[in-house]
C-alpha cells in the first residue's frame, strides 16, 4: 500500500498493512522544537528546527526524519515559507538553534519573557522565561459581551484578532490576508499531490466551544453555558457564518485533492467533560452538524476533530454530526480507556493518536518500556482498522530522543496478526 492507502483504509475500518502513523500533520500531534532540536543532534543530523507554530513551539518535520519514522500524512501548510528568508535564527532553551518564521517578532521584556504584540501595541501572549510555549494575556470580552447582536457582530471579527491562536496561526494561515492566497494554496497543494503518495491534511479551526473561552475567558464562558445562553448562541451563530465562509473556501481550493481536514475543540477535561449533555446539544450539536455536512457534500474529505480530555459521554453525538475521525484518543481520562471507546465506537470512530502514555512512560520510561506500551496499544487499537497512530497530543520538549525513536520504530515493527 502506499501511504495515502493505507490511512484511507484506516478511516474506512479496513485493516492496511501496517498502523499508518503520523507526525506533525496537525499542530495536535507534533513534535516540541526542544525535542526536534535534541533528536536531530542525537541522530548526528544537520536538519533544520522550523517553528511553524509558534504558539506552542512547535517543529515542522523535515522529509527526512519523516522517511526515518515511516510517517504517512502530510499537513498542507508545510508548502508555504519553503525560503530561507521565510525564516530567522534564534536560540533555544540548552543552547539549541531553531527559526522563527520571519513575520513573527516578539519582543524579551526585563523579566526575561518573550512578549507578542497586536499590531496596535496591545500584548496578546506571553512565554516566560523557561516556559515552552506561548500563553494568551488578553480576553477580549472578559467584562462581558457587547450589549447587543449588533455591537457583537461589529466587535467580533477585532476581538478575534486579539486571540493568540488567531493573530499567531500557523501556515498555511498565516499567508491568509494575502491577494492570491486561494490559488496559491491550489497550486502547492496540487504540486504537492504530484510529488508525494502521502495522505493529505488540511486544517481549519472551525472551534466553537473553544472560542467562547478565548474571548470571554475559561470560567466566565463555564457559566455562560448556564447563565447566559442567549448570548452564548449568539455568539455561535456569529462564528457560524464566519467558518462556513472559510469552510466554503477550503472546500472550493483543496477539497478535491486533501483526504482529511481537521476541526479543533477541545471539550473536556481529565475527569469529564466540560458540560453535560443537554447543554452541549443544545448550543453545539447542530452547528458542527452543519459544518460536516457541508464538507462531505462538497469535498472528498473526511472530517477529523481534535478534542483533548474526556469526551466518552460526547462520543454518540459526534459520529451523528458527521465526524469521522477523533484526535487525540486521550486514554488517561476518565472513560477514555482504549478498550472501551475502541470496542464501543470503534466500527463508526476512526482513532487517531492515543499510542502512548506521555505523562508517565514517553517522558520517563526506558525505550524497551516505550516499545511495550506501543505493542500493547496496538492490540487493543488496529484491530480491524480504524486506527491512525500517534502520541497522545505532542512530543513535549522533556522527551529523550532514544524514546522518540523507539515510539516510532515499534510501530514500524508491528504487525497487524
Amino acid at each position: 500500500m502506499t501511504p495515502r492507502e493505507r490511512v484511507l483504509a484506516a478511516i474506512n475500518h479496513k485493516e492496511p498493512d501496517r498502523v499508518p502513523v503520523d507526525l506533525g500533520a496537525t499542530p495536535s500531534s507534533g513534535i516540541s522544537a526542544i525535542a526536534h532540536a535534541r533528536l536531530m543532534k542525537h541522530l548526528g543530523w544537520d536538519d533544520k528546527t522550523l517553528i511553524y507554530d509558534v504558539v506552542q513551539q512547535l517543529a515542522q518535520p523535515g522529509e527526512r526524519l519523516i522517511d526515518r519514522l515511516g510517517v504517512d500524512v502530510l499537513d498542507i501548510g508545510r508548502t508555504f515559507n519553503e525560503k530561507d528568508s521565510d525564516w530567522y535564527g534564534i536560540s533555544l532553551p540548552g543552547q539549541y538553534k531553531a527559526f522563527n518564521p520571519a513575520w513573527f517578532r516578539p519582543v524579551q521584556d526585563d523579566s526575561g519573557s518573550w512578549i507578542s504584540y497586536h499590531k496596535d501595541g496591545t500584548p496578546i501572549a506571553a512565554m516566560p522565561e523557561g516556559a515552552t510555549f506561548y500563553d494568551q494575556t488578553i480576553f477580549p470580552w472578559l467584562d462581558g459581551y457587547p450589549d447587543s447582536r449588533k455591537g457583537m457582530e461589529e466587535s467580533l471579527d477585532e476581538a478575534m484578532d486579539k486571540i493568540l491562536w488567531a493573530n499567531m496561526v500557523h501556515s498555511p494561515w498565516d499567508h491568509a490576508g494575502e491577494a492570491d492566497f486561494w490559488q496559491t494554496l491550489r497550486q502547492k497543494t496540487l504540486k504537492l499531490r504530484e510529488e508525494s503518495d502521502k495522505a493529505l491534511l488540511v486544517v481549519c479551526g472551525s472551534n466553537l466551544f473553544e472560542w467562547g473561552t478565548f474571548l470571554r475567558r475559561m470560567d466566565n464562558f463555564l457559566m455562560d453555558l448556564y447563565i447566559d445562553q442567549d448570548n452564548v448562541a449568539i455568539l455561535m451563530e456569529l462564528l457560524m457564518e464566519r467558518h462556513m465562509k472559510t469552510l466554503e473556501k477550503v472546500c472550493d481550493a483543496v477539497g478535491d485533492v486533501v483526504d482529511v481536514l481537521r476541526f479543533g475543540d477541545d471539550l473536556g477535561m481529565d475527569s469529564g467533560p466540560f458540560m453535560g449533555m443537554e447543554i452541549y446539544t443544545e448550543l453545539f450539536h447542530d452547528h458542527r452538524k452543519k459544518l460536516c455536512s457541508y464538507v462531505h457534500d462538497n469535498s472528498g474529505m473526511k472530517t477529523f476533530l481534535h478534542s483533548c480530555g474526556s469526551i466518552y459521554q460526547y462520543i454518540p453525538s459526534l459520529i451523528d454530526e458527521g465526524i469521522d475521525i477523533i484526535n487525540p484518543l486521550q486514554t488517561n481520562c476518565l472513560d477514555m480507556e482504549p478498550e472501551k471507546v475502541k470496542a464501543e465506537f470503534g466500527k463508526d470512530m476512526c482513532f487517531w493518536g492515543g499510542g502512548m502514555d506521555p505523562r508517565v512512560i514517553l517522558n520517563n520510561g526506558t525505550p524497551a518500556m516505550v516499545r511495550d506500551e506501543v505493542k500493547r496499544r496496538l492490540d487493543i487499537l488496529s484491530p480491524g482498522g480504524g486506527y491512525v497512530f500517534n502520541n497522545i497530543h505532542n512530543i513535549m520538549p522533556d522527551v529523550p530522543p532514544e524514546n522518540i525513536l523507539a515510539l516510532f520504530d515499534a510501530v514500524l515493527e508491528y504487525r497487524i496478526s
